[in-house]
């Protein structure tokens, strides 16, 4: 029996986090990822009764039941100034709770630049971060997402021994998981494109940390060659990855059950094709 339906793509929250769903199932999908507040701005206001009962209704009548969300781009909880780390960690537990209160999976975040201060000062401090922020959401249900980086700059989870030496360090690594980004995957030098070079990354990805961690994938052809380190999402078959890699990654019975979403270009009616693309590899024979 093939899996169930589980695609779909990130959708804007303008007018209403309820007009996110509504966005998303005029596309196609299946589950919607979003952000809980704007993504360019550290505060908002708290979420009234009437957004969730919206949210709530949004859900029963879309028939989208998978739902999560992506924290804003503005948090690093890597980062080594204090003041900085601070506000990123309130911010953080901020938009956890909104997620808890919406009744969603999990929150997706880059595990963030350590800003020249070295890798293992980051991990430090991205450690210390997830410590606090799972005591000051203790008994929620809604778990912190780690998605890989390209590997640009100083950002930390290019590597999954990165990603691995942040989960054998919490306190609660239960509370934990991970999101693929195939793009991020590609940039960072992961060649996904040939069934050795997908088994090798997925072998990578079981040794540190597992993939049973991985709850969610971010389905992203490239738009720059292998190993450039650039975060630069284009649509599915039309980037240097190819459509093989997301065929293995679509068939692979590890993933399942997992959510699947689109990150790229607003352009058009991509979201559409994107999808159309997804589902006619998801329903071929590997």
């Amino acid at each position: 029996m093939p899996p169930a339906d589980r695609l779909g793509a990130h959708m804007s929250i303008a007018g209403g986090l309820s007009l996110a769903l509504e966005r998303g199932r005029a596309v196609g999908c299946s589950v919607v990822q979003l952000f809980v507040k704007n993504q360019l701005q550290w505060t908002a206001k708290p979420l009234t009764n009437e957004d969730v009962r919206l949210f709530r209704r949004a859900r029963r009548t879309t028939g989208i039941r998978t739902v999560f969300a992506h924290a804003t781009y503005l948090i690093n909880l890597a980062t080594p100034a204090e003041a900085e780390w601070r506000r990123a960690v309130d911010a953080f537990a901020d938009e956890l709770e909104r997620a808890e209160t919406l009744g969603l999976s999990f929150v997706v975040i880059h595990p963030g630049s350590h800003k020249g201060s070295g890798i293992e000062a980051g991990i430090r401090r991205v450690v210390a971060a997830l410590d606090e922020l799972t005591v000051r959401t203790r008994g929620y249900d809604v778990r912190i997402v780690l998605e890989d980086t390209a590997g640009a700059g100083n950002t930390l989870g290019a590597r999954f021994e990165e990603l691995g030496a942040i989960f054998d360090r919490v306190k609660e690594p239960k509370r934990l998981g991970v999101c693929l980004d195939t793009c991020h995957l590609f940039a960072a030098g992961y060649d996904i494109r040939t069934p050795g070079g997908y088994a090798r990354t997925m072998e990578a990805c079981t040794r540190t940390v597992g993939t049973g961690a991985v709850l969610a994938c971010h389905l992203n052809d490239a738009k720059a060659p292998l190993g450039s380190g650039l975060d630069r999402h284009e649509h599915i078959g039309r980037g240097h990855i190819g459509v093989g890699a997301f065929r293995r990654l679509l068939h692979d019975r590890r993933f399942r059950r997992i959510p699947m979403v689109l990150e790229t270009p607003k352009d058009d009616d991509w979201d559409v094709r994107n999808l159309r693309t997804l589902r006619r590899l998801q329903a071929k024979r590997r």
